[in-house]
């Protein structure tokens, strides 16, 4: 099966960690991808690696990640980790390496589960082929793994592969109040 969280709002990866956390409460061995981010601090980097579950970042970080790691700094989603990544001299690399880890993943038969994190990215600037996304997740080695992929603005061709389709968009939030993001909340 394959589920895909989309839509303006905060929850995509979170949902998709949700899934990951019940699967992995079953024996089900989870593997989560995430694209064009890197060495970026984020609760579910250090939440599942608690829990055992790998997740791979193949992008260029935050330069103050190890000062947000410890406490020291406060993230401010200055955006500056997805800049950097929207070169494409640094990106189409990064992505390439991505597939091809994922690829040899799927080769190893090792997992059930895998998430696509922020997959949505490399389509929509160019720095991944449709179709070459759509060969992975179909491949006879991948027809047993039950994928989610996440990010804004997925393409809406994928949306006949999909068995389930979730658009996630914000009704209220206390960021329109000016309550900054909150360490283990949204971070």
């Amino acid at each position: 099966m394959i589920t895909v969280y989309t839509g303006q709002g905060k929850g995509k990866t979170t949902s998709a960690i949700g899934e990951a956390v019940l699967a992995y409460s079953e024996g089900k061995r989870v593997l989560m991808v995430q694209f064009l981010k890197g060495s970026t601090y984020s609760g579910e980097l250090a939440g599942l690696n608690r829990l055992g579950i790998p997740l791979i970042q193949f992008g260029v970080g935050c330069r103050w990640s190890g000062m947000i790691r410890t406490g020291m700094k406060h993230c401010t989603g200055c955006g500056e980790c997805f800049r950097q990544n929207r070169n494409p001299e640094i990106a189409l690399e990064l992505i390439q390496q991505a597939i091809n880890f994922v690829a040899e993943e799927i080769e190893a038969n090792i997992y059930q589960v895998i998430i696509l994190d922020e997959i949505s990215h490399a389509l929509n600037r160019g720095f991944l082929d449709l179709n070459q996304l759509r060969e992975l997740l179909s491949t006879e080695s991948s027809r047993h793994l039950h994928w989610i992929l996440t990010g804004r603005g997925m393409p809406v061709a994928l949306e006949s592969l999909a068995d389930n389709w979730w658009d996630l968009n914000m009704l209220k939030h206390p960021f329109s109040k000016g309550v900054k993001s909150r360490r283990g909340i949204e971070y």
